[in-house]
């Protein structure tokens, strides 16, 4: 079973983990972050696209000041949603490396988020949740619309019970409010409901709020030190299904 820290390697699967806890009565929904099932490495590709040579270090610091800015504005209680946030994160962070970021790359690279798609794996393992009777809902920091368009293009109209987005507390996980909105929309207790989360901040957050949850680790991030334990970790969600 690949439980224990939150640095356990990405390449280990948990088909135990899947087998008792999801496949059992105790686990009624599962809970996905968005990126958990929209892979967002064609966002930060087109960075590289937009500034030849210095792609990376512009979608590293647009990233890392994107989730500053959700967290500051949360904590300081000065909302804007997740779109907003993210064009003022990109704003920043050209800012920062002296990149001149004409209206319309900035266009060009925020439509990124209107255009994703899932990974691979996503289609089968979601189908097959479904089959096993489980209830399946997107619990994400992005808006209604990135959600909504990530759905359409992937294909899976249909396959989610409800897509929540925290912008209905005008908050952002790890907010506590925002992982209730899980209970409070399905109907369950969370320990009935296994979060699954793509970064190891959320797979903490979750696990702070007391969900059972699985750390989709694809990018076999390092281990996060705070001193939480998710209960399943795997680099796809087929690990889920095992």
């Amino acid at each position: 079973m690949a439980v224990g820290a939150v640095g356990v390697s990405a390449r280990a699967s948990s088909p135990a983990f899947a087998r008792q806890s999801i496949g059992g009565s105790r686990i009624k929904a599962l809970a996905f972050d968005a990126f958990a099932v929209f892979d967002l490495q064609p966002v930060f590709r087109s960075c590289e696209e937009a500034f030849p040579g210095r792609g990376s270090e512009l979608s590293a610091a647009w990233r890392s000041r994107q989730f500053e800015y959700q967290w500051l504005r949360a904590l300081a209680g000065t909302y804007l949603d997740f779109w907003q946030v993210t064009q003022s994160a990109l704003d920043f962070a050209a800012q920062s490396l002296k990149l001149e970021l004409s209206s319309g790359k900035r266009a060009a690279l925020m439509q990124g988020y209107l255009r994703l798609r899932a990974w691979p794996d996503v289609p089968d393992a979601l189908a097959g949740l479904r089959r096993s009777g489980k209830r399946l809902v997107l619990l994400s920091n992005a808006t209604a619309q990135i959600l909504d368009a990530g759905v359409r293009n992937s294909g899976l109209n249909g396959m989610f019970h409800h897509m929540i987005s925290t912008d209905r507390i005008r908050s952002f996980k790890p907010d506590p409010r925002a992982y209730q909105l899980g209970p409070d929309v399905l109907g369950l207790h969370k320990e009935e409901i296994l979060f699954v989360a793509f970064a190891g901040w959320d797979a903490a957050g979750a696990k702070w709020f007391g969900y059972p949850t699985f750390w989709n680790n694809r990018l076999n991030a390092p281990a996060e030190q705070l001193d939480v334990t998710p209960d399943g970790v795997g680099a796809t969600l087929e690990e889920l299904t095992s």
